[in-house]
């Protein structure tokens, strides 16, 4: 109701239902947003937490160099697969099931190879870019399901923040090219605004798909009615999976070793890389797949490198006779279900699978937009909130409890991500559970943040953990350098950009970091005088309407 005792309007109604569901979860959201963000660089962190592999550089007898490193390392295996180096790995990542291995992940056996080499490199146990990923909706520091549920709820949350925003803001798309610089209140809606509109598309579509991939576990009633619980089963279908004992293979039984009295020698894989180039001129080959290496029955399949598809496995495979090199005719896909097609094109959306350099990019600008959306809108919830704080001549506690929680959320995170990188080149490469050690440093500075916030003065604090935090990222080129990663310009000059570009990104986000800093800082040196001069004892208000920094 209003003042007048008049229903409220539709848009009055949204405003209110736009503001709470924006903040009750607005820290959790801008976490989500900004680990989420840093995802779609998962394989290029990972890589630049390995140190170790940065040293490989592929040539053109790499992929021969892997094939004699897997005779070598495996010749009884059932399977081999090289997942050759790319635009997005510097290493040649190899794995292998021996005959009768678990089923599943479970019975891999991984390595890294060098792609100048083929000797076998032993980078440190780290989670890499796993963690910001899993953390993106599992939130790590508790069980799965809980975390699943709670990133569920808020992305829900999220959305209707996002509708009730549109709503609430009839102007939001004129207002998008209007910005009022040091106008308080004013300034920071026009930011949550612009970056709200620019981003959009982008905002709607990755809400929504994020809960669509959520929707088993929020909305379980359909699977339980259709499979009787049976979930794996459900999993199994979705994703195209046999049901279990079906889906012999060509040659002997799935996973095993046909019957030879004698063995087989492999034939070179250098003419069929050469076909392959020949076929895929742009993208060359990304990974090579043997079946039964050893074997009369083996075979060489060839996939495309980098395909761009939304849908897992929508590339390009040529497939070879693994002794003579003959061609051969792939086995026909299975025909992909209209349900497959959607829950894969969604789960793509959502990644970025099918994001070249270029898209991914801008998939990532737009991940930064949204967090500042979220991040500006928990500010403004402050903001708009600092006459009333006047009129009590007090900050009331659920003020202060926002303030703090806005600090540690948005410059806590930034410094506990930067620590977590810290960490992965400072913590000793032998001990036992390292992986583990550098995420509890993450959380361990991160509640470090907290405290800070509650014990400083609002303003200090903020500023102290901006400045830390810009320190700590850009520090983190020389770090790498220092510590057996290859410099900058080296990593340029050699064309691993997956390298260069942490380097660079983590350059900017100082840079952010630092000019955020910087601007509340002089706010605050200029605020100075005028209190100086307003005479001993006496207390002269301040005006509403202020810089976006002396409101902060």
């Amino acid at each position: 109701m209003r003042p007048d005792g008049k229903p409220e309007g539709l848009r009055q109604s949204m405003s209110w239902l736009h503001t709470w569901s924006g903040l009750l979860l607005g820290w959790l959201l801008y976490a989500v947003f900004f680990t989420g963000t840093l995802s779609y660089f998962l394989d290029e962190i990972t890589d630049w937490m390995r140190p170790e592999l940065h040293q490989s550089v592929p040539g053109p007898q790499t992929a021969a160099l892997a094939v004699a490193t897997m005779q070598k390392l495996a010749p009884d295996a059932s399977t081999w697969t090289i997942n050759l180096p790319g635009e997005r790995q510097t290493a040649v990542e190899a794995s292998w099931r021996k005959p009768g291995a678990a089923a599943g992940r479970a019975g891999n056996q991984r390595v890294q190879l060098d792609a100048g080499t083929g000797e076998v490199l032993h980078p440190r146990e780290t989670r890499g870019g796993s963690f910001l990923y899993r953390f993106h909706f599992e939130l790590y520091a508790m069980p799965r399901v809980w975390g699943r549920w709670i990133v569920g709820i808020a992305t829900m949350f999220m959305f209707v923040a996002i509708i009730s925003g549109v709503i609430t803001h009839k102007k939001i798309f004129t207002e998008f090219f209007t910005f009022r610089p040091r106008k308080g209140q004013r300034s920071w809606l026009d930011a949550h605004n612009a970056t709200a509109v620019l981003a959009l598309p982008f905002h709607i579509i990755i809400t929504f798909s994020g809960l669509l991939l959520l929707m088993f576990m929020l909305m379980p009633w359909g699977i339980d009615a259709v499979y009787n619980g049976d979930t794996q089963k459900y999993f199994a279908e979705s994703r195209g999976c046999p049901a279990a004992g079906a889906g012999e293979r060509e040659g002997g039984p799935r996973g095993g070793r046909a019957q030879a009295a004698e063995p087989a020698q492999l034939t070179a894989i250098t003419p069929l890389m050469e076909t392959a180039q020949a076929r895929w001129p742009d993208r060359g080959v990304g990974s090579i797949v043997v079946q039964r290496p050893g074997t009369p029955g083996a075979t060489i399949e060839l996939r495309e490198q980098g395909a761009r598809a939304l849908v897992r496995g929508g590339g390009e495979r040529l497939l070879f006779d693994g002794v003579t090199g003959a061609p051969r005719t792939p086995p026909e896909a299975r025909a992909t279900s209209a349900a497959q097609a959607v829950s894969g094109a969604v789960m793509g959306i959502h990644l970025g699978r099918f994001a070249d350099p270029a898209v991914r990019w801008l998939l990532f600008l737009s991940g930064l937009i949204g967090t500042v959306m979220a991040g500006s809108g928990m500010v403004l919830w402050v903001v708009k909130r600092l006459p009333e704080r006047r009129k009590l001549g007090r900050t009331p506690r659920g003020h202060r409890l926002v303030e703090v929680l806005n600090i540690a959320a948005i410059g806590g995170l930034s410094v506990a991500t930067a620590a977590y990188f810290w960490a992965n080149r400072l913590v000793p490469v032998d001990i036992a559970q390292r992986a583990d050690t550098e995420i509890r440093c993450f959380f361990a500075v991160w509640g470090l943040c907290l405290l800070h916030a509650m014990l400083r003065p609002h303003r200090r604090a903020w500023l102290e953990q901006l400045w830390i935090a810009a320190i700590a990222f850009a520090a983190l080129p020389l770090l790498n350098a220092a510590t057996g990663g290859v410099a900058l310009p080296a990593a340029m000059l050699r064309g691993q950009w997956g390298i260069a570009g942490f380097d660079l990104v983590v350059l900017a986000l100082a840079v952010l970091h630092g000019f955020a800093a910087w601007k509340l800082g002089a706010s605050a040196a200029l605020a100075a005088p005028q209190r100086n001069a307003s005479g001993a004892g006496m207390r002269i208000p301040r005006p509403v309407a202020q810089s976006p920094e002396k409101q902060a």
